[in-house]
């Protein structure tokens, strides 16, 4: 018998979650400007790879309703057939959005698109084809957050659905071992304002099998920088110890949001897992987080917070999918140095990020190649040519 398979077929969310052996990742493989230039299941298998190489098994999707997911699903298929050794794992999203959102129409956020159903619908389906892959659905990505103007749905309609997934678990008609969640800013799950703390969403909390929250410190640099500057007695510091410092206080800003959605669901006598379902600190930035704002995008400060926030994570067995693996440009493809395309841990160039120019020393990416290409590093691996590039943020704050 292959032992593999069987670690595969009984391998469950339970078991995955908080596991330090299974790292998480958030991925999109798009190399393109535009989501209508698909990922090949080709290109997916270099990713998987590399991705495997860094001890990443577990990775996030966000949606159904194009064919990089079915390649991903078939890539990773079709690398375990090849080797029983390889193992990796999906938390599949299912996109949820309110009745016209995305359209000239004003949204109605207590109403939801159709194209919902037939997301849901799609995601059951590729479960029960995949069962040894897909191991979480979750219900929405950051759906519930208001400043999701465009398309944010009151928690109804994601209790709606996470109830009717949990019903086909009780029915037979999915995986029972199959996790359900809804993946969203830790706002969204009681951590900040009262304004949320509405009934429907005390009832998502008991009806989700584990939470998965969000946090990004590094928008809030500029949106709610109370810990972003320099103490005043801190101003004697190298600049390197000041940048240290203000990435220390950005990592315990997000164990404190952690913590706030923690302490809600508490309060109304729940006791489950959280986990984080995002969190990534971006390496550029031509906005309110680069050099002619908050000054926080660049490769040291992206890699201090990495390493942060893995090693608190796995200190207290909480799984970071941590945002994003690859960069992707179509996220926002009218302005290149936009920071939602400068997530990933590797660039478009096949370049690891100083994050991971630890990785290139050792060789663990050797025989490897993205898009045809060995895997180098950024700035040449001049660290001297990267610091030219940390901004130490202007602001001073009271001690």
């Amino acid at each position: 018998m292959n032992t593999r398979n069987l670690v595969s077929k009984e391998m469950t969310a339970e078991k995955l979650l908080g596991n330090t052996e299974y790292q998480a990742i958030c991925y999109g493989g798009y190399r393109a400007n535009s989501r209508e230039i698909q990922p090949t299941i080709t290109e997916i298998k270099e990713d998987l790879r590399i991705l495997s190489a860094l001890n990443i098994k577990v990775l996030r999707t966000y949606n159904v309703h194009y064919e990089e997911v079915i390649n991903l699903l078939k890539a990773i298929t079709e690398l375990k057939k090849a080797d029983e050794n390889f193992e990796m794992y999906v938390m599949l999203g299912a996109w949820i959005d309110c009745k016209n959102a995305w359209t000239n129409l004003q949204p109605i956020h207590n109403e939801e698109s159709e194209r919902n159903a037939i997301e849901i619908e799609e995601a059951v389906r590729l479960t029960n084809k995949y069962p040894e892959i897909i191991k979480i659905i979750a219900v929405g990505n950051e759906a519930m957050v208001k400043w999701a103007t465009s398309y944010y749905v009151t928690p109804n309609i994601i209790l709606k659905w996470v109830n009717h997934l949990q019903n086909l678990k009780k029915e037979n008609k999915l995986p029972k071992q199959v996790w359900i969640t809804s993946s969203d800013n830790f706002a969204s799950w009681g951590g900040h304002t009262a304004d949320y703390h509405v009934e429907d969403l005390n009832q998502l909390i008991k009806a989700v099998d584990y939470i998965s929250m969000h946090t990004y410190p590094m928008h809030d640099t500029h949106y709610h920088p109370v810990f972003w500057g320099i103490k005043e007695n801190e101003l004697q510091l190298s600049e390197k110890e000041k940048v240290d410092a203000t990435m220390i206080r950005a990592r315990n800003y997000a164990i404190n949001q952690y913590e706030s959605v923690v302490s809600y669901m508490k309060s109304i006598g729940v006791n489950k897992p959280v986990h984080i379902g995002e969190t990534g600190w971006a390496t550029k930035s031509n906005e309110h987080y680069g050099n002619d704002g908050s000054k926080a995008t660049d490769e040291y400060k992206s890699a201090f917070y990495y390493d942060l926030m893995r090693e608190w994570s796995n200190k207290n067995n909480i799984s970071c999918f941590y945002f994003e693996a690859f960069d992707e440009n179509w996220k926002d493809a009218a302005n290149p140095l936009g920071s939602e395309n400068h997530f990933g841990l590797i660039n478009l160039q096949s370049q690891a990020k100083y994050v991971l120019w630890k990785n290139v020393d050792q060789g663990t990416f050797k025989g490897l190649t993205r898009d045809g290409k060995p895997i180098t590093k950024t700035y040449n691996g001049d660290e001297k040519a990267l610091w030219m590039d940390v901004k130490t943020p202007n602001s001073v704050l009271k001690n």
